[in-house]
Order: C-alpha cells, then structure tokens, then sequence
C-alpha cells in the first residue's frame, strides 16, 4: 500500500517521543507535526533529521484504512490502546 497523499494522520493522530525538528520534545497525540506543509505533506521527508520513528512507519491497511477518515479512527484507537495516559 502506498500512503495516501495529503492524509497526514500518522503525523497528527498518534504521539511521537523522539525529537522532531521544532518539536525537541517531540509531539502529543492529536496534535500537529510542525513539519506538515499547508497541504499535509512532510517538509523533512527523506532528510537525516527526520525521526527514525516516522521513518520507519509502512502504509497499511491495517494502520491506515481505506480512507483517511479511517486512518485517523484507527491511528486514535491504537494510540489510545498503547498509551495508559492517553
């Protein structure tokens, strides 16, 4: 499966520890990458700086659905089953 450009809910829905350029803490679920461009797309793809985390993440069916409106339920779900906190 590619990912489906523009849906971004990997970069907004699930939380994120390692640091992010701008974002040393890393990010909150729920909340914005600050390496989204204005059309969802990663403005560090493909850089050294890039989060091996976010590296690393394969588009599936199984994390993104069929639609990106999936992708955020099914992103929400795990992030809520996965985090105690959340």
């Amino acid at each position: 499966m590619e990912c489906r450009t523009g849906c971004a809910a990997c970069c907004i829905a699930i939380s994120i520890s390692s640091p992010i350029p701008g974002m040393e803490g890393g990010k909150p679920a729920g909340v914005r990458c600050v390496q989204l461009t204005a059309d969802n797309r990663c403005s560090i793809f493909g850089h050294p700086d890039r989060p091996a985390v976010c590296s690393g993440l394969q588009a599936s069916v199984d994390m993104c659905g069929r639609t990106d409106q999936e992708a955020f339920d099914i992103l929400h779900w795990m992030e809520a089953e996965t985090n105690p906190g959340f």
